[in-house]
């Protein structure tokens, strides 16, 4: 009966080895190669960090002047909108979206990570989250309700989430995979 315990004991310790380096290297491919690194990845031209990116008034919802090079999220702080900007620069997808009460500043941010479905800090379930700043220990990213809901944040409490329709939800989550550029603009 001993040799039948231990062995069975060993087993068991052998299998939860092996789930915990599976789980370990699944989480390295997904990390960002310096977890020491701030959050803000580099600085904005002047003209984007100094004041608000030039906009085309004939045309509010085209992308902004000065929101950087490359594939990237572009997200403006003033004017509570998206952009989903492709390699050559232009835009896959431009939507409005309901800031939370804390706000990242102005800068290029990486998305960090990722969540199919969660409850949010405000106690709302919400879908298709992408992260990519922490400002004093308060996450922020993009979410949709996942009822569909556009409820107005509690402004008595520090919550990091931006939120989209549903459709803007999924488009973010196609487009905004890990490592993806964020770029925050006033």
């Amino acid at each position: 009966m001993v040799r039948t315990s231990s062995g069975i004991v060993a087993g068991l310790t052998a299998t939860a080895l092996a789930v915990i380096g599976f789980l370990t290297y699944q989480a390295s491919a997904s990390a960002p190669s310096d977890l020491s690194a701030p959050r803000a990845t580099e600085s904005l031209p002047a003209t984007a960090t100094a004041s608000k990116a030039p906009r085309d008034k004939k045309h509010p919802t085209a992308l902004p002047a000065g929101s950087g090079t490359s594939r990237r999220v572009v997200y403006s702080l003033d004017d509570d909108r998206v952009w989903l900007v492709e390699q050559d620069d232009r835009v896959r997808r431009t939507f409005r979206v309901s800031p939370g009460t804390v706000d990242p500043p102005p800068g290029r941010y990486v998305v960090t990570s990722r969540s199919g479905t969660i409850v949010g800090s405000d106690g709302v379930a919400v879908e298709h989250v992408v992260r990519f700043a922490n400002l004093n220990g308060i996450a922020i990213g993009f979410s949709a309700a996942a009822d569909g809901s556009a409820t107005p944040p509690d402004p008595t409490k520090k919550l990091g989430g931006i939120r989209e329709s549903k459709e803007s939800g999924t488009a973010t989550w196609d487009f905004a995979t890990i490592g993806t550029r964020v770029v925050v603009i006033k």
